[in-house]
């Protein structure tokens, strides 16, 4: 665990913030080879993708103010801190999805090919992301005595985000790492097949949300909006919310094929 890859003292290099950047220019890179691939317009595509992240940053940090709203209330301070906090994927990816239902007709695309052009690259970006929160030290998991476990040592991820140190925890973020590549494979190879538009979307909404949803039984940062006892995150009412959304998805396209034969 590097929270900080480089001090030179006048300046700090956090590990987050460098594998953020990297993402972001490797995901909209493939979405542009993809959409070039597909015929369509790259450089459209490219820069409704880079509006999307702005927005998704921007939802992502909002939810987490939501599910954390004690914390926030009892030390509006800490709002101070949301410029270097990565905030809830899932809050981005909601505000990504509005920003560009506002966004598709001004840029003239069709949102299911555009959607499909976009998956695999998503799934890759938060792949390294997550790496970002590895070595972050956030997004923790629970306690657990399992061979793989790790053990955060740094003092700056428990200043920075509250990382519990010398505890044997799960590596979430390792887990959603090799998770999200194996979604990015999955998707790339359903691309390659030329689907009808639509299908690979509806798929990283199904494969995404059932993954998230038991990957969150191994997280250890409660302060997330915990519902039913204490069952179920905010997190997992998103991601069950996601993969009825794609089932109902690839229903609505075999219907459409059914109806035009």
């Amino acid at each position: 665990m590097h929270p900080i890859l480089i001090d030179l003292g006048f300046y700090a290099l956090p590990a987050y913030g460098l594998l953020l950047a990297t993402a972001v220019l490797v995901a909209l890179w493939t979405a542009k080879v993809r959409a070039d691939h597909a015929g369509m317009d790259s450089a459209k595509v490219v820069d409704f993708g880079l509006w999307l992240v702005i927005w998704a940053l921007l939802g992502a940090k909002i939810l987490l103010v939501v599910v954390e709203w004690k914390r926030y209330l009892g030390d509006p301070a800490q709002l101070l801190g949301l410029a270097r906090a990565g905030g809830v994927f899932l809050g981005g990816f909601l505000a990504a999805v509005i920003a560009a239902a506002v966004m598709l007709r001004r840029y003239r695309l069709k949102a299911l090919p555009t959607f499909d052009v976009l998956s695999p690259s998503l799934a890759l970006g938060q792949a390294i992301g997550r790496v970002g929160c590895l070595l972050a030290g956030c997004c923790w998991g629970r306690e657990c005595d399992l061979p793989w476990a790790i053990t955060y040592t740094d003092p700056a991820a428990a200043a920075n985000v509250g990382t519990p140190l010398h505890l044997a925890v799960h590596p979430f973020p390792a887990y959603a790492a090799a998770f999200n590549f194996a979604v990015f494979l999955v998707l790339s190879r359903l691309y390659r097949k030329k689907l009808a538009p639509g299908r690979v979307f509806a798929s990283y909404l199904i494969l995404y949300g059932l993954g998230r949803f038991l990957l969150e039984f191994t997280r250890g940062d409660e302060v997330r909006g915990l519902y039913f006892g204490g069952l179920i995150s905010t997190s997992q009412l998103i991601t069950a919310a996601l993969v009825t959304i794609g089932i109902a998805i690839h229903f609505w396209i075999s219907r459409r094929a059914a109806r035009s034969l």
